[in-house]
């Protein structure tokens, strides 16, 4: 078997619960990305990028026939969503950190109070739309919370993307409706992960906030 076979197939077994390596591995890229975006380095894109790939196909559990067969759409899709913002977010801070003679990758702002609404309604509204969306599509229960996940991602990792500090609230929205659901869904290393998230999430916006109050004049993104 080679490795890549291995990483498919392999699972670790708690109990009477079988974990995908693939979702402990997958998640602790995310992880890593994580980090690199608090410290604000470009390499958090790529590595992040791994992580969503491994993670596309653990949350499609009934389509890969994997131990847990649960397909969890808003999980899954919004790996493919990342990728793409993650693209975006990876050229935006590469070319800001040329400009800036390689000292930093983005500088942290508050959004503006229009963006801020238009972030709230996105989503609420997106998650109105995506319900019944997700529901005919066979999509795990409670839907809605799958939905809510789905658009918080896209808008957390936008954020960053644009160097919104209030990307970090909004992850931290996004972990307090996902702990619950991938836990009732059988998911619990995405879930433990999803628990450290939000204790990050915290920490990352103070850190943000600290560095947008170094930085004068304080600007507001637009």
């Amino acid at each position: 078997m080679n490795p890549f076979e291995w990483l498919f197939d392999a699972t670790l077994t708690i109990g009477d619960q079988q974990i995908l390596w693939r979702e402990i591995v997958g998640n602790g890229f995310g992880l890593a990305s994580a980090l690199g975006g608090l410290r604000r380095k470009v390499w958090a894109w790529p590595v992040g990028i791994v992580g969503n790939a491994l993670l596309f196909t653990v949350f499609l559990g009934a389509v890969f026939d994997t131990p847990n067969p649960v397909n969890l759409l808003g999980q899954a899709g919004r790996q493919l969503l990342f990728i793409a913002v993650s693209i975006y977010g990876w050229v935006a801070w590469a070319r800001h950190r040329h400009a800036s003679s390689g000292h930093v990758a983005v500088e942290p702002r508050w959004a503006s109070w229009k963006v801020r609404v238009a972030l709230g309604l996105g989503m609420v509204g997106g998650t109105l739309v995506l319900t019944p969306l997700f529901r005919a599509l066979g999509s795990f229960e409670p839907v809605w919370a799958d939905a809510w996940i789905f658009v918080g991602s896209f808008l957390a990792t936008w954020g960053m993307a644009k160097g919104w500090t209030e990307f970090w609230l909004i992850w931290i929205a996004v972990d307090l409706v996902g702990v619950p659901l991938l836990v009732s869904a059988g998911y619990y290393a995405s879930a433990l992960l999803y628990a450290f998230y939000g204790v990050f999430t915290l920490f990352g916006f103070i850190t943000w906030a600290r560095v947008q109050r170094r930085s004068r004049p304080v600007t507001t993104a637009r």
